[in-house]
């Protein structure tokens, strides 16, 4: 290990060490720079505080794209999964998900392994309190202890800790996670730098004893036969699979909470901050969907080496008396024991239209923002901008290109243009919809949009690029082979294809079979000896058989793509006036020098932006640039 750690000297420092932190260390570590990285207790690195699963809709894509970025997520999810299952296997491969259910202790002793095995990173038990900067940079950061660290760059991965309070029934008190202190005084050193500071709250559900539940009365939940994994490296590890468990609430749940609401912080307005919209609490389901007689509980385990059992479904800021009564009033949960009750927190964050696409403040160089200081929720959100920030605070010390990924690139893009373009009002969750290039960014192909950027930054290395490109090839290869090889319409063909409903009366090309709804690669390896004997591995074929299915789709995309990006050509000078342009209105105005977009595209979404401002702006830019050369 380099001695200036004996000097409290770093290139960078990770305040926090859950999904994000930990991304953003081993990415930093790992392309050269020392690390230290901060957590408030070394024991809950990569933490599942809510759900101890990894993926599902949208976001199964984000942990594809960190792995084939380089990243490690996706091998610890794979390393340490209980069950996984592959969401919407039956619809369009656009909205097909993974998702992991993943021991809990498992995945957090696989991370603490990968980043205590890294010699640039420094691990330390500490609670920053303070950030140093000099003329608008930033030099270090002050622990609660006085220490004070110097590093080049600082990234923020503070979770639910900044000045966190967590909420049962009418009781709160200082924490950022139930058993954990909360980060305080942070929040204040932001804010002398001129930053602003909001709060946003989030919960999570009660833990039982699997011991005292009646699984005969729930509904089994088992993982797939044939197995899927988010890394694209070989050989992932198979391991024996867990069944998870549906129960429901009923009339008798909902009484209870509708009786209690009086005893919420939230309906007594004790919690300021805006909750998740994609994901309420039960009392919030019950206020909001009035009309449901029944809401999915579903019921997962936490790890092998805990009897903990999650209550997916179920989070609540209720008192803990009110929240067994409830749970016992659910098929399966009579005779529950709670472990732990549910509990809201509330926290700081800094909105993220104060930072970069790089994920850096504007304001303070060298101080970057990642995961939920950002107003996100979700592991698979903080893990990829955790990512995002840490190799761009080794950009930034290099005075290299900042990696900024676009919307048509990745849900990472998008994710982040997101964050940085609207002004997000309630913890952001990343969903297909989102996404207006959802068809082309889909998981299975996440390697083929993002390896070769991973490769060229230095996170995936030269053994694994081969392996990506050898796939890359095997693919062509077969396409091409498809377009041109014949099926005849012998009798076997035909038999064979009256089970699916189809025949052919003429010879057709394997790939024009597959273009039918009921058909797909399988039925042309039934049909077809050479296909069945070329045994073609299976990542292969389905990425072939999406690429013949949807082509009509992905290039009706591609041109939608194309279309778009000239406004991304049309870039807006950093020192623009926006005040001088007389024919937009003091709102626009105001809008555009609050986010300050770096080129059309990007002020086309910001909300409350209208057409006809883009077109003016478009104008003058197009006048800037023709004088710029009569000039030059």
């Amino acid at each position: 290990m380099d001695m200036n750690y004996l000097k409290n000297e770093y290139d960078c420092i990770v305040v926090g060490a859950g999904h994000a932190g930990c991304e953003a260390a081993i990415s930093v570590a790992r392309l050269g720079a020392k690390v230290l990285l901060c957590t408030l207790n070394v024991d809950n690195i990569a933490l599942m505080p809510c759900n101890p699963a990894i993926g599902g809709p949208a976001k199964s894509t984000l942990v594809r794209e960190i792995d084939a970025l380089g990243g490690v997520m996706g091998e610890v999810a794979d390393a340490t999964y209980l069950q996984m299952k592959m969401l919407n296997s039956s619809k369009g491969p656009a909205v097909r998900a993974l998702r992991a259910q993943s021991d809990k202790r498992q995945y957090m002793d696989y991370m603490r392994n990968i980043i205590e095995n890294n010699d640039n990173i420094y691990l330390r038990q500490a609670c920053i309190t303070d950030l140093i900067a000099e003329n608008g940079t930033i030099v270090g950061a002050i622990d609660e202890f006085g220490i004070e660290y110097k590093a080049r760059t600082v990234i923020l991965t503070t979770g639910t800790s900044l000045s966190g309070r967590i909420f049962v029934g009418l009781k709160s008190y200082s924490a950022g996670r139930l058993g954990e202190m909360a980060a305080i005084g942070l929040s204040d050193s932001l804010k002398k730098l001129g930053i602003n500071i909001k709060k946003l709250k989030t919960g999570t559900p009660p833990r039982v004893d699997k011991r005292t539940i009646d699984y005969s009365k729930m509904q089994l939940q088992p993982g797939d036969d044939e197995l899927n994994f988010y890394s694209f490296k070989p050989n992932r590890p198979v391991r024996p699979q867990y069944p998870c468990y549906l129960t429901r609430t009923n009339e008798e749940t909902h009484r209870i909470i509708r009786e209690n609401l009086d005893k919420s912080p939230m309906y007594q307005g004790l919690i300021e901050g805006v909750g998740p919209r994609y994901c309420p609490s039960i009392e919030d389901k019950i206020v909001r969907f009035s009309q449901n007689p029944s809401h999915h509980i579903f019921i997962e385990p936490e790890g092998l080496g805990t009897y903990e059992m999650y209550i997916q479904g179920f989070s609540s800021s209720l008192p803990a008396d009110v929240q067994v009564k409830m749970l016992h009033t659910l098929p399966g949960l009579e005779n529950a024991h709670v472990i732990k009750p549910a509990y809201a927190v509330e926290y700081d964050y800094v909105p993220a239209v104060q930072t970069l696409h790089s994920l850096m403040s504007k304001d303070v160089k060298g101080l970057f923002f990642a995961g939920q200081i950002n107003g996100t929720s979700g592991y698979e959100e903080a893990a990829a901008q955790g990512l995002i920030a840490g190799i761009n605070a080794v950009n930034y010390m290099k005075n290299s290109e900042m990696l900024e990924l676009s919307r048509s690139s990745s849900y990472i893009g998008t994710l982040i243009d997101d964050l940085v373009t609207k002004d997000i009002q309630d913890p952001y969750r990343m969903l297909t919809s989102r996404s207006e290039y959802r068809l082309l960014l889909r998981q299975d192909n996440a390697d083929v949009r993002l390896t070769p950027i991973g490769h060229k930054i230095g996170l995936v290395d030269d053994v694994q690029f081969k392996v990506f490109e050898e796939k890359q090839q095997n693919i062509e290869k077969e396409y091409a082979r498809l377009l041109e090889h014949k099926i005849s319409p012998t009798e076997e063909v035909n038999s064979i294809l009256a089970k699916y409903g189809e025949n052919i009366e003429r010879g057709m090309k394997a790939a024009e079979l597959i273009k039918r709804p009921n058909l797909n690669y399988s039925i042309i390896k039934e049909l077809d000896a050479e296909t069945a004997e070329l045994n073609v591995p299976r990542d292969v074929y389905e990425q072939v058989e999406i690429l013949i299915k949807y082509e009509g789709y992905l290039k009706r995309q591609e041109i939608q793509i194309e279309q778009a990006s000239k406004l991304d050509k049309f870039k807006i000078p950093e020192d623009i006036d926006y005040d001088k342009i007389e024919q937009i209105s003091s709102e626009t105005k105001d809008k555009l020098k609050k986010i300050r977009p770096k080129d059309l595209a990007q002020a086309s979404r910001i909300g409350g932006v209208k057409p006809a401002d883009i077109s003016i702006l478009m104008v003058l830019l197009e006048r800037h640039e023709i004088a710029k050369k009569t000039l030059g």
